[in-house]
């Protein structure tokens, strides 16, 4: 009997920290763009078995090295540095899934596993080409940037209200942060890179 209960823990932790990655938008546009190859969606489905048998392997792990471990599994596996801010969010979830794990809080996980699928974003990233981008250079000088758009898969947020069927995305920092300016674009296709102010 309490081998079952550990069983079932561990198929609970295992689902929770799949849905929390099935839910991780950089890699969802990993592995619907191709990152990783073709086998990118076998890739994501082998990175929640890694995670969980991470933290298995290794009970008391802080916060920087969960952030550590999916940043080199992203990069390694998919070629990815994630650098919109949600590694952190990511590995916060993970550990906290796993702390509820260890204390046999069976509940809080599978509160935590449903809350993540409810508010889990379809995102889809498209490439826009610079305003100075003409056909004729196309193939030689062109820019591209990615747009991310994301909408919510799940009908209702955890109070039960009805959502718009849109998450909310992030606000650029400031008027210059994120865009390519024409003069920023040198003649021979090379792009000036501003310090942040």
């Amino acid at each position: 009997m309490m081998a079952d209960a550990g069983e079932d823990s561990r198929a609970l932790f295992g689902a929770a920290v799949r849905a929390a990655l099935e839910a991780w938008p950089a890699l969802q546009i990993a592995v619907e763009n191709g990152f990783g190859g073709v086998h990118s969606q076998e890739k994501a489905e082998w990175l929640g078995g890694a995670v969980e048998e991470y933290f298995f392997r290794n009970a008391d792990l802080e916060l920087d090295e969960v952030e550590d471990f999916l940043g080199e599994l992203m990069m390694n596996e998919f070629d990815t540095v994630v650098e919109d801010g949600s590694l952190p969010q990511v590995s916060q979830q993970l550990q906290t899934m796993f702390h509820h794990f260890q204390r046999g809080d069976r509940a809080a996980l599978k509160e935590m596993a449903t809350l993540i699928t409810q508010r889990k974003c379809k995102v889809r990233a498209t490439a826009l080409t610079t305003a100075g981008e003409t056909d004729e250079d196309n193939d030689t000088n062109s820019m591209e940037q990615m747009e991310v758009a994301a909408t919510n898969d799940g009908a209702a947020t955890n109070d039960g209200a009805a959502t718009d069927g849109v998450c909310p995305q992030p606000e650029p920092s400031g008027p210059d942060s994120q865009t390519i300016k024409e003069e920023d674009i040198v003649e021979d296709g090379w792009t000036i890179v501003r310090r942040k102010k």
